[in-house]
């Protein structure tokens, strides 16, 4: 049987969440007809709407529901930039946002977008200081609140005030901190001005163990954001065509599992990271733990290997039965230094020679020995193999 340590990357879907897409597929009919069967699949997905909203503290009618967190960043990134003010063109960006942000972004520039670039703190933190003089007269900002590779935690509520502050529309990528931590578009957003502050915060349902293929983007009501999707005025016309009923019943299903859980599992999962984290230091002393030690998604172990690729390590684990991650980006089957690293300050070599554990609701404790038993013999034939490469070189 495989050890499970990737579930930043997905989370095994739960049991409920299939059980509720099962029952609500068997409704047929398309929500928007006016027939009985359109209706009874229209009830489903608003309950489903209106339990997501509580989930994530925000009105039923703020949720736009997208295939995905990759879409709803794109949706409210593209669309806040086409709804922006007249006159404006900077784009707030913190390094080390994740790929969806960064080239949702890029393509924007490529269409008369300036970026102003804001560094993160040592253990990968947006500078808020940075972030605050970057605001002045800027289109937008965008953030995650916490980082999906090295798991640091940013102050979603200051960088949302902040925002507010400076009369400029924010959006928040909460996709790696959804189900992990305390979420509240209500409160992040505060008394903000219309137009101004929080006014989009993404979500993924496979995050939280939904169905991979959905997801969520919280909009505010003043929010100036247009649709990037058209060919219907599902959704308050913020997203066009046919809502996936079965698929919207399960997310609601699996984020207030996800959110009534989430503290109990936070002190269980810490504690596995604590013990996972001695136990690999104790073995390989030279490991580095990067990202913050305390601000962090709980379950999130994220580590500098010197001396051995990513690649190397992922694979032998995965021999072993290990699924972890590098946690840099792959195009093309290429692997690549991971850009959040380098947004550390940190060497190209450094960024190669990463790992991601991350725990989640299946882990135990028996996981945890595992890898502590396969760990370092990966690392020393990683080693040898880097060696040996580089000597052939």
């Amino acid at each position: 049987m495989q050890i499970y340590l990737d579930h930043a990357a997905s989370s095994p879907l739960r049991p409920e969440a299939r059980d509720a897409w099962l029952e609500a597929s068997l409704v047929v009919g398309n929500a928007s007809s006016i027939h009985g069967g359109g209706q009874s699949a229209r009830r489903i997905l608003e309950d489903a709407r209106e339990r997501v909203a509580a989930t994530l503290d925000a009105d039923p009618v703020e949720v736009v529901f997208t295939s995905g967190g990759t879409e709803a960043v794109n949706l409210a990134i593209k669309g806040l930039w086409t709804g922006r003010a007249a006159g404006r063109a900077t784009i707030v960006l913190p390094d080390g946002e994740h790929h969806a942000t960064l080239d949702s972004v890029a393509w924007l520039a490529e269409r008369g977008a300036t970026v102003a670039a804001v560094p993160l703190t040592a253990t990968g933190a947006v500078d808020v200081d940075r972030f605050a003089e970057a605001l002045p007269d800027a289109a937008l900002a965008t953030a995650l609140v916490a980082n999906n590779e090295v798991g640091t935690v940013s102050d979603a509520a200051r960088l949302a005030a902040l925002a507010a502050d400076a009369g400029v529309p924010l959006h928040l990528d909460a996709v790696a901190a959804f189900g992990h931590l305390p979420v509240s578009f209500r409160a992040w957003r505060g008394s903000a001005p219309a137009a101004a502050g929080l006014a989009a915060l993404s979500v993924s349902a496979h995050k939280v163990g939904g169905p991979v293929g959905i997801g969520a983007l919280v909009v505010a009501r003043s929010a100036r954001l247009d649709a990037q999707v058209h060919g219907g005025e599902q959704q308050r016309g913020l997203r066009a065509g046919t809502q996936d009923v079965a698929a919207a019943a399960a997310f609601a299903v699996a984020a207030e599992l996800a959110v009534a859980e989430r503290a109990e599992e936070a002190i269980r999962l810490g504690g596995l990271r604590e013990r996972l984290l001695r136990g690999i230091l104790d073995r390989v002393p030279d490991i580095e733990p990067l990202g913050d030690p305390d601000e962090r998604v709980p379950g999130n172990v994220h580590l500098l290997i010197p001396g051995a690729r990513g690649e190397t390590l992922l694979f032998l684990l995965d021999q072993d039965g290990i699924a972890v991650s590098t946690g840099s980006a792959c195009q093309a089957g290429i692997p690549e230094p991971s850009h959040v690293v380098r947004a550390l300050g940190r060497d190209d070599d450094a960024a190669r020679s990463v790992l991601r554990l991350t725990l989640g609701r299946t882990s135990s404790a028996a996981d945890v020995d595992a890898v502590l038993a396969h760990l370092p013999d990966a690392v020393g034939r990683a080693r040898a193999a880097g060696a040996a490469g580089a000597a052939r070189s």
